[in-house]
């Protein structure tokens, strides 16, 4: 792929990157109405995905490791919406010729060629990714809910249990359809290690707007069918796994590392772990029982509380501030996740305190990540 003619032409739409998508998707219905199936009918959160894939690609090109290992989980992933090779050419297209029109009279003849031979290896990789992974794994998993828990009036943590196996690591999170909403797919976080029983446990809060988190927190009983995509995320535990924990969460960004700790406390020897979970108010601390109950078992789990806009509660810390005092240079490996801000305040802190980078896996909480914010983290 020719790097500096991608970056230069990407230059040209990126500023209406919006009108980008847009065009893009009226092109491919237009043309190809029998793909208009495969999408949700509101395509606002789809368009997001597009622009995020579009720059992850721009931006880490000359990184084909990276690249191609970010393009075999796309495929996976889009194996749920029934995407097939056959598809691939159209996209490609409609692709570059909405591009093409939204850059004008500054497009060049040369990025066509650029852009379509681009998107024929992006094309081949997705295509033989996806091949791979039929040969081993379903599109989607369906999953029946076998407890709901309302643990606040918009946060509830759901139980279901796959059709088979469902395989992931501890960290990682899954996207959910509901029969409600056919073809809309939104992340949550699995908030258990790997079980023998199987089950999945969500902690899911209701996002202004939110179609799914909706239906999930009021409108979903024990009994209720769900589908789940394949796992994703990338904040996961090292090789080899550390015993020595520090785990940073705001609100219900504490479900994946709740899963990293409960695996810790399980596989490690004398496992040492800190769990600062951050919120707004006091009634947001949504899973104190349960915390408690995993740090009364073998290990040692300290849990600090930091709430940041109660009056009744003082005094007021964000889970930034508690994370100062701690000598976190005593930990091997540190977990960041909640709302984009918080990661963001949480990871200044500890770059202030001298923790190295590398030392640190975060990840915004994709539940209300992809509502709240927008963006470059591609889902």
């Amino acid at each position: 792929m020719d790097v500096a003619v991608l970056r230069e032409s990407w230059a040209l739409v990126s500023d209406v990157s919006d009108k980008v998508a847009s065009e893009f998707y009226g092109l491919l219905f237009s043309r190809y109405p029998a793909i208009r199936a495969l999408f949700p009918a509101m395509m606002d959160a789809q368009r997001d995905r597009l622009l995020n894939a579009l720059t992850y690609v721009v931006l880490h090109v000359d990184d084909m490791t990276t690249v191609t290992r970010y393009l075999r989980d796309l495929a996976r992933d889009h194996r749920k919406f029934d995407v097939r090779p056959e598809h691939y050419p159209a996209i490609g297209r409609c692709l570059v010729a909405s591009m093409r029109a939204n850059a004008r009279d500054a497009w060049k003849p040369e990025y066509d060629e650029a852009w379509l031979a681009a998107y024929d290896l992006i094309a081949g990789v997705m295509i033989q990714a996806a091949e791979v992974d039929a040969a081993t794994s379903p599109p989607y998993w369906g999953a029946r809910v076998v407890a709901h828990e309302q643990r606040t009036h918009d946060i509830a943590v759901l139980t279901v249990e796959p059709d088979q196996p469902y395989p992931y690591d501890p960290g990682q999170y899954a996207t959910i359809q509901t029969s409600r909403w056919p073809r809309v797919w939104r992340p949550y976080s699995i908030a258990n290690a790997p079980r023998r029983d199987n089950l999945l446990t969500f902690h899911v809060r209701v996002v202004p707007g939110g179609w799914v988190s909706t239906t999930l927190v009021h409108r979903t009983s024990v009994g209720d069918q769900l589908l789940l995509g394949p796992p994703r995320g990338v904040m996961t535990l090292p090789a080899p796994r550390p015993n020595r924990l520090l785990c940073v969460a705001g609100g219900t960004g504490l479900a994946p590392l709740k899963a990293i700790i409960e695996e810790t406390l399980r596989t490690s020897r004398n496992p040492d772990i800190t769990l600062v979970h951050g919120v707004r108010l006091q009634q947001e601390l949504y899973d104190g029982a349960d915390l408690v109950r995993l740090a009364s078992g073998p290990g040692r789990l300290r849990l600090i509380t930091a709430v940041s806009a109660d009056p009744s509660h003082l005094p007021s810390q964000t889970a930034a501030d508690v994370v100062g005092p701690l000598d976190v240079l005593d930990f091997p490996a540190t977990f960041v996740c909640g709302p984009g801000e918080m990661v963001m305040a949480a990871l200044n802190r500890l770059a202030m305190l001298g923790l190295p980078s590398h030392h640190i896996r975060s990840e915004p909480d994709v539940g209300e990540f992809v509502h709240r914010l927008r963006v470059r983290a591609p889902l």
